[in-house]
Order: structure tokens, then sequence, then C-alpha cells
């Protein structure tokens, strides 16, 4: 019986590891070469666009057959994960660390960084303040939940590790987001990349 413990113990680390949406950094591809995004997840797949050599900080939001579900020209395509390398130190404690979330209609962000938050919207002024929890679901590996305040407004922000759209684009983002600030609901994605 410890057996099968210590088994389940040694294969939860890299598939916790491999935590998505992460960001990565292009690897392997000469100076002179890109790495081609692709329609699908297919060698033979159309282009729709390229990363440089040297790009870092790609968010790669889902993985299907050694291929990464990445962001480019704003739209969602696939690039080869044999060419892409996952960034160190990502999800502590299990759980995202995104760099914002945000929405449409109207327009609206929640950007992080570290303890500080700051939200804004159009035609409102700036709001800045502080997150105050971080927690992950007791009963489910795909939720989360950061909360803080803002100028005097609680922020309750709910996010859900699944594909997400933000109305606009082309493009998937790996975690959408329900957050309530000072009793008013937005609804958007969430991403690791820098805006």
């Amino acid at each position: 019986m410890r057996g099968l413990g210590l088994l389940a113990l040694l294969m939860a680390g890299p598939l916790a590891a491999q935590d998505l949406p992460a960001l990565y950094d292009v690897s392997d591809v000469a100076d002179y070469d890109v790495l081609n995004v692709r329609v699908a997840p297919d060698a033979s797949a159309e282009m729709i666009g390229e990363l440089a050599p040297d790009a870092t900080g790609i968010e790669v939001t889902a993985a299907e057959d050694g291929w990464g579900r990445v962001n480019v020209n704003g739209q969602s395509g696939w690039a080869s994960l044999s060419f892409l390398t996952r960034a160190a130190d990502q999800w502590p404690d299990g759980q995202p660390a995104p760099e914002s979330c945000f929405g449409t209609e109207p327009f609206w962000t929640l950007s992080f960084d570290g303890p500080d938050m700051t939200f804004e919207q159009i035609d409102a002024a700036e709001q800045n303040g502080l997150v105050t929890h971080r927690a992950r679901s007791v009963n489910r590996t795909d939720r989360f939940l950061i909360a803080g305040d803002l100028e005097g407004a609680h922020v309750t922000a709910t996010l859900s590790r699944q594909s997400c759209s933000d109305g606009m684009s082309d493009q998937l983002f790996g975690l959408s987001s329900e957050i309530v600030i000072g009793g008013t609901l937005y609804s958007g994605c969430c991403t690791m990349q820098s805006r």
C-alpha cells in the first residue's frame, strides 16, 4: 500500500510541473531561422505566424501531441514544444500567477505585480491595492482564488483553468476569470504574459 502512495506522489510531480498556462522561451532555433506557428497542431498545417529564435515569455495556453497553443498576430495557433523551453519558477504553491486579467464591453484590466494590484477601466480613475490572499480549491485542481482590497473596494477573483476568448480577437487564453470588485461582477480572461 505504501508503494502505491509513493508511486502516486512521484507521478504527481511531473504533472504539476507542467501546469498550463505557462511562459516558455524559444530554444534550439538557429539565429537565422524562426519557429513557425501553425493553424493546427500538425507540421503540414497552414502557417499563421512565427516566433523569433530569441523570443522569450511566450504563453503556452494548451498542449496537444507535442504542440503548444500560443497567441500570435491576434490569433491562436500551434508551435512545436520541441523548440520551446518552459521558464523556471512558475505556478508557485501550485497556483497560477497571472500578469493580468481583462475583459471587454466595457474594457477593464486587473494587473498584478507581486502583492500589488491595479484596476483600470475606460473613463474611470485607476485604483491601486494589495493582494491579501491566494488559494487553490480544496477539491478541484483547476480553480483558484485571488483576494484583496482596492482603495476601499474588496476584490475577489475566481480563476478557472480553461480555454477563454476575450470576445474581440481570435486569441485563446488558458485562464478564465470571474472578478467581483465592490459588488460589481467582471468576467474575462487572464494571461501569464505581459500585455
